[in-house]
């Protein structure tokens, strides 16, 4: 079975990057900080892989740039399982001639809260871009991907990975996350980095995204944190 959430680690060339990919019923949904990743996947009779992804620019913050110097970027890709990590390679459209090769390691996700219930009205499944603020003068902030799908939270960025669960009816949603590295991170993001974070948030949610605010409970330290969600592939 290939369905779950994995970290991954690419590159092409000297260019190199890390994101979280959620692997289920064909579908790749993943990303990091800057870029969504949104494709397809499907397993062979003899074990081999082919994948299609499309990469897409979520966060204008210039000083992430893309890993082959353009904001989209078509990749196929063949693989094979190999215990739980599976080893891609194939080629990306904006480096004609080079070799991609891309490593998915399973993460463990036995430590997500229980399923919430979805309701009419509720948040649409689908992954989203998610841009993060600290409040309360704290000038701090996040970003990353958050692949929503009845009721159970799957997410991340180049560092950390997201294991949730929500409720959601009638234009409102609420929930519970824990977020944690998949990759050290102290010295890139000290907020966080090194922690295992757990976070309680409720909002608002409409067709298009959403809206919350949050309190996190980082080592000792409670922060209180507001998000925005837009939609970027319904599930």
């Amino acid at each position: 079975m290939l369905d779950g959430l994995y970290k991954v680690e690419y590159g092409v060339n000297d260019a190199f990057g890390r994101s979280v990919m959620c692997m289920h019923a064909g579908k790749l949904l993943g990303g990091n900080s800057a870029f969504a990743h949104l494709g397809t996947y499907q397993q062979q009779s003899d074990g081999e892989i082919s994948a299609e992804i499309i990469t897409a620019r979520h966060n204008d913050d210039p000083s992430y740039k893309p890993l082959m110097g353009a904001d989209v970027a078509a990749i196929k890709l063949r693989g094979r399982a190999e215990g739980r990590c599976i080893r891609f390679e194939g080629s990306a459209a904006p480096a004609p001639g080079a070799v991609f090769w891309a490593n998915l390691t399973r993460l463990e996700d036995e430590g997500a809260p229980p399923v919430g219930r979805v309701g009419q009205g509720g948040i649409v499944n689908g992954l989203y871009s998610i841009h993060i603020r600290a409040l309360d003068g704290l000038d701090a902030a996040l970003s990353g991907v958050m692949l929503l799908m009845d009721g159970r939270i799957l997410g991340g960025d180049a560092f950390f990975y997201y294991l949730g669960s929500y409720a959601s009816a009638n234009g409102r949603w609420k929930g519970e996350i824990v977020h944690q590295e998949h990759t050290p991170a102290k010295g890139e993001n000290p907020l966080f980095g090194g922690y295992a974070v757990g976070i309680g948030f409720s909002g608002t949610c409409n067709e298009q995204g959403a809206q919350l605010e949050a309190i996190a409970l980082a080592g000792k330290r409670s922060i209180r944190l507001g998000a925005v969600l837009k939609l970027m592939r319904p599930a």
